[in-house]
């Protein structure tokens, strides 16, 4: 190897020179390059069209004039007379008329023939005097003028036929008069001066026309290319269907503008709704209104089916005028069971400080009459406790025989206590063993009616809130009434409605959904929840049971009877 070749160092990375980088064609650029194909075209369809009308015209003016000197030609009295008796290349008479209608009517081509078609006369081309006329399509042989194409010596030429007759009226001969057919060349020559003025025209005005057309794209673009245009498309669809939240746009006539994926999941709405409006959609109303409607608080909640959705909207601003409106979608869904779970467990605090109060006053009446000696005392208080204690247990488990439940009942039962409300559960009640899922949808509807009504009953002394369930074969009630003021007529459809809360506080994100969500449930398992009044709040609840439940009970009844 020659020691001036250098050797590539091993591990040393060698430098990449970069590729140039293409310059692309500007906006204006590309019009005006549109622009003149479009004037080349029309200038080549121009063209086409001026060698068809010089071709047409050629033929209407100089078949007249052909024609016009073939009849006075035919007519000469000269021609009449020696054209029957006639030979090729014999006598001067005919030619020299025939020379001098050449002459004078400019044509390129006369001959002079006889009534079998004979030349006898030819002053451009004396070499077929004595061969046969070309005709062509002529009608010169049956005593009629004609004018035409005819191939005359393998070029095309306009004819004009004129029969020569005697005094009698015979045809005694042929007069044809006919000029050969100009070239493309020639005739795009005689058109060239005026193609020019065309072409000119049609490049100023298409520049001029490409220069305004890129000025105003340009103002309309804000100054982006197509290329930098379609990046940004790329780019804002890459954003938005990205993200994790949804977003949905809206024009003033509530047909959707934009949705990416997250905001179709959360609605329900179908891939091609972009453009189409929410009626069309068939979107509920109070999602219309959440929507549509100028927001004044942020992050408002909304039920959207099973899912707890935070909503914010914003106007969309253009120029000083609003054009729209674009929202945010955000799934609470699980910091709601958090919430959820977190009010259970206060609930279950409360019940157990309930209890410890009342334990500790136990204790503390024990333990005095300890102290007196009252032994006797001691041992009828405590069996009185303990009566007391299972006989709540019993009444409960003894009707309900679903643990989840009977437990929530006992332990809403202290809780009851502890507000001074009394909680009754109907002698009539009765409920059998039920599956896990059925189990927690009966423990969130119980739930959540037996906290509202204590929550009514609370605010007078004495108040009390009734339970009553039963079921049959397909499904199952559940009653919850209190003795607190009751439900105004107007408000018993907006109780069920996302955020509405009769209690203090308003919608702060922990008021409003439990009955929305009630209704859910109940709704999720075929059955509703009412509500009227009857001494205060009635609230009646029924959820339909599933159909393996209902099969099980089938057979449970059957082994019975066995």
């Amino acid at each position: 190897m020659p020691e001036d070749v250098p050797l590539k160092q091993p591990g040393k990375p060698q430098p990449v020179k970069p590729l140039p980088r293409r310059r692309r064609m500007s906006l204006a650029g590309q019009y005006l390059g549109l622009q003149l194909l479009i004037v080349l075209a029309v200038l080549l369809g121009v063209i086409a069209i001026s060698l068809v009308q010089s071709a047409e015209a050629f033929e209407r003016v100089e078949g007249r004039r052909a024609l016009s000197a073939a009849e006075s030609l035919a007519a000469n009295p000269t021609v009449r007379s020696h054209i029957p008796t006639a030979q090729p290349r014999q006598g001067a008479a005919l030619p020299s008329v025939a020379e001098a209608a050449r002459t004078v009517s400019g044509s390129s081509i006369v001959v002079l023939a006889k009534k079998d078609g004979t030349i006898l006369t030819s002053g451009t081309d004396p070499a077929v005097i004595g061969t046969p006329l070309p005709l062509g399509d002529s009608t010169v042989l049956q005593g009629r003028a004609w004018t035409g194409p005819v191939d005359m010596g393998g070029k095309q030429s306009l004819m004009a036929h004129v029969p020569v007759l005697d005094d009698a009226g015979t045809t005694v001969g042929i007069v044809a008069v006919g000029r050969e057919y100009p070239s493309v060349l020639e005739r795009f020559g005689e058109t060239v001066p005026d193609l020019l003025v065309y072409l000119g025209v049609s490049l100023a005005l298409g520049a001029a026309g490409s220069l305004l057309l890129s000025r105003r794209v340009k103002r309309q673009t804000f100054g982006l290319e197509p290329g930098e245009i379609a990046g940004l498309v790329e780019h804002r669809e890459a954003i938005l269907h990205g993200v994790k939240e949804g977003v949905i746009a809206l024009d003033l006539h509530e047909r959707i503008t934009l949705a990416n994926e997250s905001a179709r999941d959360f609605l329900a709405l179908p891939e091609d709704c972009v453009g189409r409006s929410l009626g069309e959609l068939g979107v509920q109303r109070q999602l219309r209104e959440e929507l549509t409607t100028e927001q004044s608080t942020p992050d408002r909640l909304l039920l959207v089916g099973e899912r707890l959705v935070v909503l914010n909207r914003k106007p969309m601003m253009s120029r000083g005028r609003v054009i729209g409106s674009v929202t945010t979608l955000r799934d609470r869904t699980e910091l709601s069971s958090l919430e959820k779970e977190l009010g259970r467990t206060r609930s279950t605090t409360d019940t157990l400080r309930a209890q410890t109060h009342e334990f500790a006053n136990q204790l503390h009446t024990i333990s005095g009459l300890i102290q007196l000696g009252e032994f006797d005392e001691v041992v009828s208080f405590v069996d009185g406790v303990s009566l007391s204690r299972n006989k709540l247990s019993d009444g409960i488990t003894s009707r309900i025989h679903d643990p989840a439940l009977a437990a929530l009942l006992i332990a809403k039962s202290s809780l009851a206590g502890e507000r001074n409300v009394a909680l009754q559960l109907d002698p009539a009640s009765s409920l059998g063993r039920v599956d896990e899922e059925f189990s927690r949808d009966l423990t969130t509807v119980v739930g959540n009616l037996v906290d509202n009504a204590m929550d009514a009953a609370g605010g007078s002394p004495g108040g009390t809130v009734g339970i009553k369930l039963s079921e049959d074969e397909h499904q199952v009630t559940v009653t919850v009434r209190d003795s607190g003021p009751g439900v105004e007529p107007s408000q018993r459809e907006d109780i069920f409605r996302r955020g509405y809360s009769t209690k203090p506080g308003g919608n702060d994100g922990g008021r409003g959904f439990g009955l929305p969500l009630t209704r859910l449930v109940c709704l999720r398992r075929g059955g509703d929840v009412e509500v009227h009044n009857d001494g205060g709040a009635v609230f009646t609840a029924t959820l339909g049971k599933a159909p393996q439940q209902v099969q099980q009970q089938h057979q449970q009844k059957g082994s019975r009877t066995e």
